[in-house]
């Protein structure tokens, strides 16, 4: 019943729209330089996990409440880009100590930190984020037919974007990670926890700026 005629529309967009660089993509590296490849597999399951909350609001009409509701999506907008520029300051003050970066294969010192880090990380970074809530609003309907079931037919949408997505943001970790000796210099890690904070800082500002849709 779900593999109709739109399914295949659904496929091609969100598979283009996952490739596309964004938050996730810039956590999942930031998150596998510093912990390997767990690190950054459980950043990108974390991440994808909350798709499925997305979905569900989504189907269930929650989503609809806060785009309507000024304050309800300010809150939500301000706690998500609070959350971003500490993640980004977090980057910041590590490569200002210069430590250098645990990568998975590579002698270190410093320890990986606990399973659950990167999995809160990557959970609240999607849950968290205003313009996903808004985009599986606006999205996910447009495959959905009336007589549809709404939540099961979301949340099978949101699988198939929850396989894609991990395939891609895995694949970007096992790049990040094979590059692991490299990485674990000094300068390079330094440089790339500067540039990733000053990145993840940007996206928080600029998510605080955003208007709410009309």
């Amino acid at each position: 019943m779900f593999l109709d005629a739109s399914f295949w529309s659904f496929l091609v967009a969100i598979t283009l729209l996952t490739m596309t660089p964004g938050v996730d993509t810039l956590l999942v590296i930031r998150n596998t330089t510093r912990g390997g490849l767990r690190d950054g597999t459980l950043t990108s399951l974390a991440i994808c996990c909350g798709l499925f909350v997305h979905a569900a609001v989504s189907a269930l009409g929650i989503s609809i409440v806060l785009l309507q509701s000024a304050w309800a999506f300010g809150l939500l907008k301000l706690v998500g880009a609070a959350y971003l520029v500490w993640l980004g300051l977090q980057s910041l003050a590590s490569a200002r100590r210069g430590q250098p970066l645990p990568i998975a294969g590579v002698s270190c010192s410093k320890k990986q930190v606990p399973i659950w880090v990167p999995l809160r990380e990557g959970f609240l970074s999607n849950v968290l984020n205003p313009k996903t809530v808004v985009f599986y609003m606006a999205f996910l309907p447009q495959f959905i037919a009336p007589d549809d079931p709404a939540l099961a037919k979301s949340l099978w949408l949101a699988g198939v974007h929850f396989v894609i997505a991990n395939v891609w943001q895995i694949g970007i970790a096992i790049m990040v990670g094979s590059a692991g000796r490299w990485l674990s210099k000094r300068w390079v890690s330094r440089s790339l926890e500067g540039a990733t904070g000053g990145v993840m800082i940007l996206f928080g500002i600029k998510l605080a700026l955003t208007q709410r849709p009309a």
